[in-house]
């Protein structure tokens, strides 16, 4: 199974949605990989996206899709610092680990 292309899930009036595109377009470079960025789709945030006790989705997601067709969450959630800022980082390790471990 390969990565075939990211997908972000946002609002440009978000205040993460600077960070997940920069996320998003770093982890593009790093893996030579499309990316897509759909704004305020929340009809595909129903289909594959993480949502809340009530059943409502949330932006920004960010998400893979590999060659076979599956649509995986990988970062659904700012980490934050002990400064309590956003890690982008952090963000950006955890992201990928979740996609090694798909596609390993």
């Amino acid at each position: 199974m390969k990565a075939k292309k990211l997908i972000l899930v946002t609002s440009d009036s978000h205040p993460m949605n600077k960070s997940f595109i920069t996320i998003t377009e770093d982890l593009s470079k790093e893996l030579g990989i499309d990316k897509e960025i759909k704004n305020e789709d929340y009809s595909f945030l129903s289909d594959y996206g993480e949502k809340d006790d009530f059943g409502m989705s949330w932006l920004p997601q960010l998400f893979i899709e590999t060659d076979d067709g599956k649509i995986t969450p990988i970062l659904t959630q700012m980490p934050f610092g002990k400064d309590l800022k956003p890690d982008e980082e952090e963000a950006k390790r955890e992201a990928l680990n979740k996609i090694k471990n798909l596609i390993s």
